[in-house]
């Protein structure tokens, strides 16, 4: 089992991915105006570092513990179908939550303000939030597990999620803004919405740390790669060709994998 000094860092980083959603509240509150360029460019480069990190970092990790336990052609077997478990597991709760209310269906400014009636405005908000919330669960447990592994794997993956938590906490703000004007149940609700990170790791201790050993912890890197990438795909870059800005999103894709893969050199 980790120490307990790595659970905290663990935690705490966890918290701080979370609470970036309350980030993207402030933002609809104090700007005219989103910069969807910076938006477009900001979440191809939290795709990037995903996408990256789970295929070079990641999948390696969990292949090399496993192949000290199996074979290697069953290590290698094992590892794929944790990757795809965690695909799974994230497409399941994709798939149960309604699509208006689907946090990985794009939703512009415009739409979440457009909608006629305060009710509905405040119930769309509501329902993000909710649905935020179910979303950022499992994102809380895969933080979690990759920093009990490393801050080298771990605080790229913070930033990632943080960025790609932004963009959330604005979808939630701005119609519960709208609809209400309290500037503070909006970011209430917001930042409610990311605590569901902490939440999911909490759970994930509970649960994986008292059967922890090296084959759980390669599974569960395995698995944790699984959740970014469909995260990557399914969310961030759909989300970022929304702006209409392709080329900025590009750059954002290939400078997060830059980022990435030198912070890994230097780390």
């Amino acid at each position: 089992m980790p120490d307990l000094s790595v659970i905290l860092v663990a935690l705490l980083l966890t918290l701080i991915a979370g609470l970036s959603t309350g980030i993207g509240a402030m933002l609809s509150f104090f700007t005219k105006r989103t910069d969807t360029r910076v938006l477009a460019g900001a979440l191809g480069l939290s795709a990037g570092v995903m996408v990256y990190i789970s295929f070079m970092e990641l999948m390696p990790q969990a292949e090399l513990g496993l192949a000290t336990i199996f074979p290697r052609h069953w290590a290698k077997a094992t590892m794929l179908l944790a990757f795809l478990g965690g695909i799974a597991l994230i497409a399941f709760i994709d798939y149960l939550v309604p699509e208006d209310e689907n946090p990985h269906e794009t939703h512009s400014l415009s739409e979440l303000t457009d909608r006629s009636g305060s009710h509905h405005l405040k119930r769309t908000g509501t329902m993000l939030a909710l649905a935020i919330g179910i979303h950022n669960f499992p994102e809380g447990m895969a933080t979690f597990i990759s920093a009990l592994d490393g801050l080298d794997v771990a605080l790229p993956i913070v930033i990632a999620i943080a960025i790609h938590n932004i963009p959330e906490g604005i979808a939630v703000s701005v119609p519960i803004y709208h609809s209400t004007g309290d500037r503070r149940k909006a970011f209430r609700y917001s930042i409610l919405s990311g605590l569901a990170e902490p939440v999911g790791a909490l759970v994930g201790m509970a649960f994986l740390l008292p059967f922890w050993s090296p084959a759980v912890n390669a599974i569960c890197l395995a698995s944790v790669a699984g959740i970014m990438v469909y995260i990557a795909f399914d969310e961030l870059l759909p989300s970022a060709e929304s702006f209409g800005h392709h080329h900025i999103s590009l750059i954002g894709v290939i400078l997060g994998m830059a980022l990435m893969g030198g912070t890994i050199i230097l780390l």
